[in-house]
């Protein structure tokens, strides 16, 4: 407690002290901020930032408010409200977020601190729940089946070899999207693993690895072949000749799923929690999970599996037993 008391005072006096440098200074330092902050986000933090300002802007414009900061509390807490069963507790927590961001960035307190703004925020989530859309599940026997259809072409070759990386892997389509060549690492069994050098929960590059199954090395390499990729170049890239070696980015990778497989409702990260959901099927634990959708918390896999959870759990386990003895019992 002490240690947070200090912080916090840290902070104050800090901000109270930038408060009372000239005018030039301040700007010097919010544009030194907005240097740094670029190198330090990532592009998608960023994106999504400059989203957040946006339509903050636009809401104020529209209900007589200004959305330069000091933002107030009062406005922002209206602001929680208006959201409100429009958009998910955790889409408004990021947009707050974003709020928050933009007074760091110019050394002011954040209003999203204040107590009026979290009790919007709580009567939100009371009235209106927590409970995130999940993207359909897309398991392993869906994705073959729609490998078996394709056929040899060029483009299909590109669909087959996208469809084995992420349907072994688990990997969220960013990652798929920025495999490269020399990140295909071949085993002695004839599997490989993908090396992942940067991730949505690994943003400073320690890196991880992914596993893809012999089918899916096959289906990989003749697209590498085909393409005549170097190890540089993507792995996924556009299927035309000629075409430049961009690689696809995570939009196009779940359009390309959902035309292989037939299903309008699925995204690229169907695949993920399909993976999830197979796994629970036949038995694995949820630490081989983690391990293998390179999570570092058992929330998600968890929060994936809980459909699955419930049909396996001790009620259904019971269920079944008093069943199948009811069963025995008319037999007779």
């Amino acid at each position: 407690m002490p240690r947070e008391f200090d912080r916090h005072n840290e902070r104050v006096e800090a901000l109270s002290a930038i408060s009372r440098l000239p005018s030039s200074r301040r700007h010097q330092l919010i544009e030194e901020y907005r240097q740094r902050s670029e190198n330090a986000f990532a592009p998608a933090t960023l994106r999504n930032y400059h989203m957040v300002i946006r339509l903050f802007g636009k809401w104020c414009a529209d209900h007589g408010y200004s959305p330069e900061p000091p933002v107030s509390p009062e406005i922002l807490a209206s602001w929680v409200d208006d959201m409100g069963g429009k958009l998910a507790s955790n889409t408004i927590e990021t947009r707050l977020w974003g709020i928050a961001e933009l007074h760091r960035s110019r050394f002011l307190p954040s209003p999203t601190r204040h107590r009026l703004v979290d009790l919007a925020l709580k009567g939100v989530k009371r009235k209106y729940g927590t409970t995130q859309r999940q993207a359909p599940a897309l398991g392993k026997k869906d994705v073959i089946n729609a490998i078996d259809r394709l056929g040899s072409s060029r483009l299909e070759l590109r669909d087959k070899a996208m469809l084995w990386i992420m349907t072994d892997s688990w990997c969220r389509s960013s990652e798929v999207s920025a495999f490269k060549v020399k990140n295909l690492l071949r085993q002695d069994d004839g599997s490989s693993l993908l090396y992942v050098s940067r991730s949505k929960t690994d943003q400073y590059g320690e890196g991880a690895y992914a596993y893809l199954s012999a089918k899916g090395t096959l289906a990989v390499l003749a697209w590498i072949e085909e393409a005549k990729l170097k190890a540089d170049d993507p792995i996924l890239t556009k299927s035309q000749k000629g075409a430049q070696h961009l690689p696809l980015d995570p939009a196009t990778i779940s359009r390309i799923l959902r035309r292989c497989t037939g299903r309008m409702d699925v995204s690229a990260h169907s695949t993920r929690i399909g993976g999830v959901h197979d796994a629970f099927r036949i038995g694995c634990d949820l630490s081989s999970i983690m391990v293998a959708g390179r999570w570092t918390s058992p929330e998600m896999p968890a929060r994936y599996g809980r459909k699955i959870s419930a049909q396996q759990s001790a009620a259904a386990k019971v269920s079944e037993a008093f069943n199948q003895v009811a069963i025995e019992s008319d037999s007779k």
